[in-house]
């Protein structure tokens, strides 16, 4: 089946065009269409986080599936007027420092704080092969909400925050959690980005299970059955 895809924003000026024409599986959904086209255009790839998707003047999920005629609209992160959108995402894709950034980026902020956490090659004195995150997916957002809602009540002038986490497999190097925190000040920015982290390791409901030569362990788990002995 054909559908439509436009472009607006960023995402048109990285295609060098506004309008895509797709052929689609019957039944085809609007992640497809998404993949389609940054297979395409690789440059829109990093959005795909912070991607909102619409039809017929509407909001859809990921998942929802097109129909022969559709128009699917992909919507970069919007402005939200003076104050910086927030964006708080469960994803299984590769985190983007510039799309983060970007997506806290003001005229009026002084400083952006970014903090981005890696995939290491060891733990414990063990040689890591790589990592697996789990989460529940709606109530860790809830939890993030809450989070970023806290650090927008303590510090009051912070223009944007973004805190994005990644599920699935991770291999070293790669970033499995990014918080942006956007102020006119940078110390407001260190600090609210400091307690975002930390609060998010304390309170939201996302599992690292560590990969190693020589078998596999949740971490955590062990050091919680310890504690009931």
């Amino acid at each position: 089946m054909k559908v439509q895809v436009r472009l607006f924003a960023r995402y048109r000026e990285a295609a060098g065009r506004d309008r895509v024409e797709l052929e689609l599986p019957e039944g085809g959904t609007a992640e497809a269409a998404w993949e389609a086209v940054s297979d395409r255009f690789p440059a829109l790839g990093p959005y795909r986080s912070f991607t909102l998707f619409a039809v017929q003047n509407d909001y859809v999920a990921p998942g929802h599936r097109l129909r022969e005629g559709d128009e699917l609209c992909l919507f970069p992160p919007v402005s939200g007027g003076a104050r910086g959108p927030d964006w708080i995402e469960i994803t299984t894709g590769p985190l983007s420092e510039h799309a983060v950034m970007d997506a806290v980026s003001a005229a009026g902020a002084g400083g952006i704080v970014l903090f981005s956490g890696v995939v290491r090659d060891h733990s414990g004195g063990r040689r890591v092969k790589f990592l697996e995150y789990e989460a529940h997916a709606p109530m860790a957002e809830a939890k993030m909400r809450e989070i970023v809602a806290t650090v927008r009540g303590r510090w009051p002038d912070v223009i944007g925050v973004a805190m994005v986490h990644r599920v699935g497999r991770l291999m070293i190097g790669e970033s499995s959690v990014m918080i942006a925190v956007a102020s006119p000040h940078r110390r407001q920015a260190f600090e609210a980005c400091h307690f975002a982290i930390d609060t998010l390791k304390e309170t939201v409901p996302i599992w690292k299970k560590e990969h190693f030569e020589d078998g596999e362990v949740w971490v955590g788990l062990q050091s919680a059955c310890d504690h009931r002995h």
